[in-house]
């Protein structure tokens, strides 16, 4: 396990909107945001393309450690305001979802 801080390092991840350093657990991937709002586990790193206010409510909702943004997603301004009010960390990458997802699974058997 690794806590966010150390998720963006280890992957030389952009931080778009840093709040407290939790510990990761797990990770969930998608962009349905019903499926996540039911599937994503708390504490989890949540990747998705998705940058916009109801993509940062659901991972509010959900109590995901992050949200990392594949594919240099853009995250909106009124979604990272959102973000700063909840307490969601935003962190992006340029990695296409898949190898991001492998790369988050590797950090996080690594610790």
């Amino acid at each position: 396990m690794c806590t966010t801080k150390q998720l963006a390092q280890a992957l030389a991840l952009e931080t778009l909107v840093e709040q407290e350093d939790r510990e990761i657990t797990g990770g969930y991937c998608g962009d349905l945001l019903s499926r996540v709002m039911g599937s994503a586990p708390a504490d989890s790193a949540w990747v998705t393309v998705m940058g916009n206010v109801n993509a940062v409510a659901v991972a509010s909702m959900a109590d995901v450690a992050c949200m990392v943004l594949a594919e240099n997603a853009p995250l909106d301004a009124q979604a990272a305001a959102r973000a700063k009010e909840h307490g969601v960390t935003v962190l992006r990458s340029a990695q296409p979802m898949f190898e991001l997802c492998e790369a988050i699974e590797q950090a996080l058997k690594a610790e």
